[in-house]
C-alpha cells in the first residue's frame, strides 16, 4: 500500500482559503479542514501549535491573495490609473465578502486614533507617493487626498459586503471621480472656480 500524501502548511492554507472563501472565516476548525483535506485533525496540529497560530499565518497568506487579486484587476481593468486600487478594494468587497470581512473588518491591524495614523500601516506611504505623481500633486498634499478616498472608498465596501449597498462598477467609478474631483477643486481653489488638478 503506498504512503498517504504528506499534508503541508501550503495545503492548510489553501484548505482554509477555500473555506473561508465560501462559508466564513467563522467555520473554520481542526475538524471542517480535515474534512476538506480527507485526513484526520493530527496533521492540523503537526503543523500549527493551535488554531491561534493558523489563524496568524492565514491572515498573512489571506493578504497576499488579496494583493495578486488588486493587480490583476489593474492588469485587466479600464479605469483611470489613480482609481485601481479604491476601485479593486471595493470590487474585492462585492467579490469575496467573506475574505473581504475577515481581513477589513474584523481582523483588521489598522488603529488609527489620529488621521495621520493611516501611514503606519505598512505600504500605504509608498501607495500615497505613487498617487500624488498620477495626479499631479506634491506628497504631502497627496497623503491626504489619498487617506481621505481611502476612507470614502472603504465605507463603500463595507456597504458592499455587508449588502447594503449595491453598485455597478462605472457607477462606483463615477462616484470615486466626483469626490476626487471635488476635493483637488477644493484644494486648489475653493470656490473661485479653479481647474481641478485632472480632468
Amino acid at each position: 500500500m503506498p504512503p498517504k500524501a504528506k499534508v503541508t502548511k501550503d495545503m492548510i492554507l489553501n484548505a482554509v482559503l477555500e473555506i473561508t472563501r465560501e462559508t466564513g472565516f467563522e467555520t473554520v476548525n481542526a475538524r471542517s479542514i480535515a474534512d476538506r483535506l480527507r485526513c484526520s485533525t493530527r496533521p492540523v496540529f503537526t503543523c500549527y501549535e493551535n488554531m491561534g497560530e493558523l489563524k496568524r499565518e492565514f491572515l498573512a497568506f489571506a493578504f497576499e491573495y488579496y494583493e495578486r487579486y488588486t493587480a490583476e484587476y489593474g492588469r485587466t481593468a479600464n479605469a483611470e490609473p489613480c482609481l485601481i486600487l479604491p476601485l479593486s478594494y471595493i470590487e474585492f468587497a462585492k467579490r469575496e465578502t467573506f475574505l473581504f470581512r475577515l481581513l477589513f473588518i474584523s481582523d483588521m491591524e489598522l488603529d488609527m486614533k489620529a488621521k495621520n495614523d493611516f501611514y503606519r500601516e505598512i505600504g500605504n506611504e509608498e501607495k500615497a507617493r505613487a498617487f500624488s505623481e498620477m495626479i499631479g500633486v506634491e506628497t504631502e498634499r497627496g497623503k491626504e487626498i489619498f487617506a481621505d478616498l481611502f476612507f470614502y472608498a472603504h465605507g463603500i465596501a463595507v456597504l458592499a459586503a455587508t449588502g447594503k449597498l449595491s453598485l455597478e462598477r462605472r457607477e462606483t467609478e463615477n462616484m470615486l471621480l466626483h469626490v476626487l474631483r471635488a476635493w483637488t477643486a477644493f484644494r486648489d481653489g475653493g470656490e473661485d472656480g479653479n481647474k481641478p488638478v485632472f480632468d
